[in-house]
């Protein structure tokens, strides 16, 4: 039905040699499927043909936002900063992938609230958003989550400190913070600290909630809805539920916890960003 979706959840689990990791893609590719009858007969009863390839073929990919010329083009922007992703995954020992979920909810919503400027010069030049307002980088962190984030890597007593080594990563080098602070995140040329410091949120709410009684490392989607709502509602729990800023993508809504989850199990971009790279691997 959706061959292209179906080679990437094939080349992961060849790949990985993860059959629950490859259930989860096809559970999360199923959710456009929920009304497709024939696709649920052809399931139920398993025939030959599904096998052989059969059914009814389509040429664009399942994913509607995989279709689109901003993905096109934030594909592209993302493989150029791949090799940064990586460091900062390594250095604050997080997943990759899951830091550009983030990245990839925050700027696929920026193209389409800046459409001319899309045309004129982030298309063509395959490049990042870069926010500079109440949102600031490509990550779109905010001035008052910054300064909670640098305060909890120094709080020994908080429920999201992250321990020794942690402490100087987000040390300043002069006496204007402020300014140093606005510099950067807002650094078009440099988007290091940008990706620091969403990286070290992801890992200061995944501790408070390990601390709470509650493990949401492997839950993108919840860690998602977190980043973009951020620390006032990351209030541990049972039940977390997934949310955040709603996007429109090719006519469908989706909500930035949602968009993180669907890309983060596509199988989309793979090959830069596997699933079980080890840190410094």
């Amino acid at each position: 039905f959706y061959p292209q979706n179906a080679l990437l959840i094939l080349k992961v689990l060849a790949r990985e040699q993860d059959p629950l990791l490859a259930e989860k893609m096809i559970i999360t590719a199923e959710t456009y499927l929920s009304d497709n009858s024939a696709y649920r007969q052809r399931v139920s009863e398993y025939k030959e043909d599904v096998i052989s390839g059969r059914g009814a073929r389509q040429d664009t990919n399942l994913f509607l936002w995989v279709n689109t010329i901003e993905w096109k083009t934030l594909q592209a922007a993302l493989r150029k900063d791949a090799a940064m992703l990586d460091s900062v995954a390594d250095k604050t020992h997080l997943s990759a992938r899951l830091l550009a979920a983030m990245l990839i909810g925050e700027q696929i919503r920026l193209f389409d609230s800046k459409r001319e400027a899309f045309k004129k010069w982030i298309s063509p030049l395959k490049i990042l958003v870069n926010e500079t307002k109440i949102s600031l980088g490509v990550m779109g962190i905010k001035e008052e989550t910054a300064i909670k984030i640098e305060k909890y890597l120094k709080d020994r007593q908080s429920l999201y400190y992250l321990g020794p080594e942690y402490e100087k990563m987000l040390d300043f080098q002069t006496d204007n913070i402020e300014n140093e602070r606005y510099q950067r995140l807002t650094d078009p040329g440099n988007h290091h600290f940008p990706y620091l410091y969403a990286a070290l949120f992801l890992r200061q709410v995944e501790q408070q909630w390990k601390r709470s009684g509650y493990d949401i490392t492997g839950r993108p989607e919840i860690l998602a809805t977190l980043f973009n709502l951020g620390f006032e509602v990351s209030v541990p729990k049972s039940d977390p539920r997934v949310g955040g800023s709603r996007i429109m993508i090719q006519n469908r809504e989706y909500t930035f916890g949602a968009l993180a989850w669907e890309f983060y199990y596509s199988g989309e971009l793979e090959d830069v960003f596997p699933y079980t790279r080890k840190p410094g691997s």
